[in-house]
């Protein structure tokens, strides 16, 4: 098995990271196209079981190859630094250029969809079923309104299962669930106020979101790893349906339609005058064509922002001679 230290690998994982920090796009859609999808499964999948009794029998060094460590290690540490860049970055081009970066995006979402469905050698009933539900399911997450959040313990766990699965889907992002469910506010502003009051409720709050996460993560990893493993060719069709039912929300033209209010978790369908958006999340959007756009619709940037994302996957899978990269 391979565990060298991977230079292209950080780069995977710092373009996951970037991602991430983009409302709508999901860093399992990052790690699809750069071919590292099932491998990055298997490895959460090995890890999240915990192998105390490999560890005992086999040694530090041999769990460590058996978990895919290396590779992890370095993913995440790419990751990170990705999250840092896009805070700064990302967020930079959202404020300034968003159609331009949609329109990247776009590019690159519909060029990973077709290139991921081309390595489905046969195309069957099955797989044609697993497509069509994939597309289904996405873009009705694209549309649905927002429900009302709750503090309930339960419903916090929950929350957090439901959006560690989204976030590595490709095509889900796992922040938007959250809006969907109505916890994006409450959980943020639990975690800022752990670290900046120290509140023993926000403390609990964030124990209990994160151990969400953490079994939904050894739950749906070990299904998903067991569906690529047995089931590839409908498992890739469904998640092919998931990155092309995506493309609502990734539309680079896209006037507002709801707020969330950041302080009280407030629906606002017209934002007051003399207000700072900074305060408002925006939760549901209109696509329209580059005429009837609020902002300004760089119309010739957008096209070749959208055709540098195409070109981006054409060239990734020139260079990949196993585009669907298992653990070995």
């Amino acid at each position: 098995m391979k565990n060298e230290w991977n230079i292209y690998h950080a780069l995977k994982g710092m373009a996951m990271g970037m991602a991430e920090v983009v409302p709508g796009v999901s860093g399992g859609t990052i790690a699809f196209i750069t071919g590292i999808y099932i491998r990055l499964i298997d490895a959460i999948k090995k890890i999240s079981g915990i192998p105390l009794g490999r560890l005992r029998h086999t040694g530090l060094k041999a769990t460590w190859n058996y978990i895919d460590g290396n590779f992890l290690v370095t993913l995440g540490l790419g990751m990170f630094m990705g999250i840092v860049v896009g805070v700064f970055g990302i967020t930079y081009l959202l404020e300034h250029y968003p159609a331009m970066l949609w329109g990247f995006f776009f590019g690159l979402i519909i060029a990973s969809a077709i290139y991921i469905g081309r390595q489905i050698a046969h195309w069957t009933m099955l797989e044609i079923i697993g497509l069509v539900l994939g597309v289904a399911i996405a873009f009705y997450i694209t549309i649905v309104s927002p429900v009302e959040g709750s503090g309930s313990l339960p419903f916090v766990f929950i929350s957090g299962m439901i959006a560690i699965c989204a976030l590595i889907l490709p095509g889900i992002s796992g922040s938007f669930i959250l809006l969907l469910l109505g916890m994006y506010t409450f959980i943020i502003h639990s975690v800022k106020e752990l670290l900046t009051d120290q509140s023993s409720y926000a403390l609990l709050i964030t124990i209990i979101f994160a151990g969400g996460c953490i079994l939904g993560i050894m739950i749906f990893s070990r299904f998903l790893s067991w569906l690529l493993h047995r089931h590839l060719s409908p498992t890739l069709a469904l998640l092919t349906g998931f990155m092309l039912g995506s493309l609502n929300r990734i539309w680079p033209w896209r006037n507002p339609t709801l707020w969330l209010e950041d302080a009280t978790g407030e629906h606002v369908r017209i934002l007051p005058l003399n207000v700072s958006t900074e305060d408002y999340h925006i939760i549901q959007e209109m696509n329209v064509w580059p005429a009837n756009y609020e902002g300004t619709p760089f119309l010739i940037g957008t096209i070749l922002c959208f055709l540098l994302g195409l070109f981006i996957v054409y060239w990734l899978g020139r260079q990949q001679s196993n585009p669907i990269e298992m653990s070995r």
